[in-house]
């Protein structure tokens, strides 16, 4: 399987485990059994969980967890005054609080493929404003946190769809 594929899957994955972690209250030691164990790469009722990059899925989740403060600060200020992260629903949240880390901290993965990967999970969890939403907000922290990366064209769907990853 291609590295990109197990890197989708991996984010894929660094989601729902930190929705998981928001709503349920896990903590990251078990959210990292877990989905190592019975999710990645296995069938679970009837839906297939594609292989993924164990080592880049442990680094996002550890990664948001340890840098949350600074990541929630950061999607925080991209969002519209009087709707704070905490008032974003609980899979979105953890749509931007992944992204926004990667951004932040994988500088190794380029801009325009982290913003493309998260509109793409996004749109497996929403249908109307939310891949734009998320596409926004990423676009925006881009910008602050790697001026000059993205060119005049804008980010996301325009722009190349994988570079390395």
């Amino acid at each position: 399987m291609a590295k990109a594929t197990e890197r989708s899957a991996a984010r894929l994955a660094a989601v729902q485990a930190l929705y998981q972690m928001d709503v349920a209250g896990k903590g990251i030691v078990d959210a990292l059994a877990e989905f190592e164990a019975h999710w990645i790469g296995r069938e679970v009722d009837g839906v297939e969980f594609q292989p993924a990059e164990n080592a880049f899925f442990r680094d996002l989740l550890s990664g948001v967890v340890e840098q949350q403060r600074a990541v929630d600060q950061r999607i925080d200020a991209t969002l519209a005054e009087g709707w704070p992260l905490r008032r974003i629903e609980a899979v979105l949240r953890a749509i931007m609080r992944a992204g926004a880390y990667e951004l932040m901290f994988r500088k190794d993965v380029p801009a325009r493929v982290v913003i493309t990967e998260y509109v793409d999970v996004t749109h497996s969890f929403y249908g109307d404003d939310e891949p734009g939403l998320v596409n926004a907000v990423l676009d925006a922290i881009t910008r602050e946190v790697r001026p000059g990366e993205l060119d005049a064209r804008g980010a996301g769907r325009g722009g190349e769809r994988r570079g390395k990853q």
